[in-house]
């Protein structure tokens, strides 16, 4: 009874600290997540407008910056991103990259949690997230139509972790 307790008290305060809409079901407004491959390799070899964790800008703030969001995470959960920026076709993503074994141990609402402070602050950017092993694999998605007043969003992620 304890557990379902927090879980509302966290429910409540996150809805009403962030003004954005959750659903259930897939919605039409929610654009579906991007299927594009995760990219690996820019890890090493960023190309074009591409940002990660190690991408400083010496003379203005890195954007996405996650770098706050990556130290609040759960045990250091948060390994490494690839953000893409906006192009015509689709609003910005950034790809971020878990510690599996630190991912494994967490239940499904550490979970959640995690998928939901880090999709917030990157919206917050103009970008949605996939989450990802280092074997590629999808894990969740925070997903918004950031064209509405009120952004709309959704997260997806099963209780196995794997999409």
């Amino acid at each position: 009874m304890r557990q379902l307790s927090i879980l509302f008290s966290i429910c409540i305060t996150t809805l009403s600290i962030f003004p954005v809409q959750f659903v259930q079901a897939r919605d039409s407004r929610i654009p579906a997540p991007s299927q594009e491959p995760l990219e690996l390799d820019l890890l090493i070899n960023p190309r074009d407008n591409i940002i990660t964790a190690d991408t400083i800008y010496q003379k203005q703030l890195t954007v996405p910056s996650l770098w706050w969001a990556q130290e609040q995470s759960e045990n250091k959960l948060l390994d490494n991103w690839i953000a893409y920026p906006a192009n015509n076709a689709q609003a910005g993503r950034v790809d971020l990259i878990v510690n599996e074994q630190i991912w494994n141990v967490l239940d499904y609402l550490e979970r959640y949690k995690f998928v939901n402070l880090l999709g917030t602050e990157a919206r917050t950017y103009g970008y949605n997230i996939r989450v990802f092993n280092y074997e590629k694999e999808p894990l969740a998605t925070y997903t918004c139509n950031l064209n509405l007043k009120t952004p709309l969003c959704s997260i997806d992620m099963n209780a196995t972790g794997l999409l």
